[in-house]
């Protein structure tokens, strides 16, 4: 099966296809899904077959983070990102978004503040609130068509009851893959205003040739101890219905904390989300891997060469993710005419941009991971539902 053969994900009990109607007013019948980031084709074969063996075994009993499992998640971070980890320093959550509401019980309280970048993942600041925090942004710089950094700017943001820092390598939604100086920049910015370190790093194998993606740890071994790295197989092998993710931390303090806390809330890793995390991360799972950036590198060309040819609107060059960041300022819109000719006119749910935070007020999120004749048809059709701009 190849990325393009067609699937009809509609009345599967997906959210992105199911609930679209619901939360976008377009019907499922002859609309898009390009909102929330899954992928519109199956997992790699070796996922799907180690899934069929467990279906044909017929049990479910209790299963266990196991040491095949773990030395497969060892495994993938060597051979894919040159990050040497202890097998010692991984714990499984139910993903990264309940990895995020851990980190906050354990490491913030109750009328704490903590700090993010935006235009950054919509989740970080729902989870934030969600907990009793505060959100504190410190905005991003478009510049020159991608994101930096102002850190100057950021320290006059902080209130001083900032406890943590939530960073997103790869960054989501813009596909920034941040340089080792600004891992660095960031990593001492936490640091040097007592925060503690959160790095999410879930879209790290998606990253397009030349760009390279360097883990944190990687880049900054000796801050192990003020930092913890989250990491899944579940954007790269569409498998997040699992809901299986990791943390990995270094530092014993932390991990003691940590673990402390998912055992008092008896929290153990689902097995099928275990075994099909061990199949992923293998060679088998590496050769899809490359095989899905082949395809995905195709359908960003298509996505960003239909929609630049807009006037007014400009797409944000895509290092990584799936995820195209599509830029309406020029075009002198409100947002809510920009959302009226996706949702009536173009029949396509996306993700709209003020939700990002600061900086998404012009903006767009389009989710290309599917098959290509979907981005074409998505590209005709905002190509059309913007005809007056030409």
């Amino acid at each position: 099966m190849t990325f393009n053969d067609p699937i009809d994900r509609r009345n599967t009990n997906s959210n992105k296809w199911d609930r679209m109607e619901e939360l976008y007013g377009v019907s499922p019948t002859d609309g898009l899904a390009m909102w929330t980031a899954d992928s519109d084709y199956p997992t790699a074969p070796c996922v799907r077959e180690a899934l069929q063996r467990a279906v044909d075994h017929g049990v479910f009993g209790y299963g266990w983070q196991n040491p095949d499992y773990l030395n497969a998640v060892q495994w993938w971070m060597k051979t894919r990102h040159s990050w040497d980890i202890d097998t010692d320093w991984i714990l499984t959550t139910q993903g990264l978004g309940h990895a995020i509401a851990m980190a906050l019980d354990v490491w913030t309280d109750s009328g704490d503040a903590v700090a993010i970048f935006p235009p950054v993942y919509h989740e970080f600041s729902n989870k934030i609130r969600k907990a009793g925090r505060e959100v504190t942004e410190c905005p991003l710089v478009l510049d020159d068509n991608r994101y930096v950094l102002d850190l100057v700017d950021a320290k006059t943001r902080l209130t001083g009851r900032e406890k943590m820092l939530i960073w997103c390598s790869p960054q989501n939604p813009s596909g920034r893959v941040w340089t080792v100086d600004e891992l660095r920049a960031v990593s001492d910015f936490a640091r040097e205003n007592g925060m503690l370190l959160l790095s999410d790093e879930i879209h790290h194998d998606l990253v397009y040739a030349p760009n390279a993606f360097v883990p944190m740890h990687v880049a900054l071994p000796q801050d192990a101890d003020n930092t913890v790295y989250l990491t899944a197989a579940s954007k790269t092998f569409n498998i997040a219905g699992q809901r299986t993710g990791n943390m990995i931390i270094p530092d014993d303090t932390l991990r003691a904390q940590m673990r402390d806390r998912l055992n008092r809330f008896d929290y153990g890793p689902s097995d099928l989300g275990v075994r099909m995390i061990t199949a992923a991360y293998s060679a088998e799972g590496a050769d899809w891997a490359d095989a899905q950036m082949d395809h995905l590198a195709g359908n960003r060309d298509l996505m960003h060469q239909g929609l630049n040819s807009i006037p007014g609107v400009k797409c944000m060059d895509l290092q990584s993710t799936y995820l195209a960041w599509v830029d309406f300022a020029g075009t002198g819109m409100s947002h809510e005419d920009i959302q009226k000719r996706f949702r009536t006119d173009a029949r396509i749910a996306a993700s709209d941009g003020p939700t990002f935070g600061t900086g998404g007020e012009t903006f767009m999120r389009i989710n290309f991971a599917t098959q290509r004749h979907h981005v074409v048809e998505a590209v005709q059709r905002l190509q059309a539902a913007f005809s007056d701009l030409q």
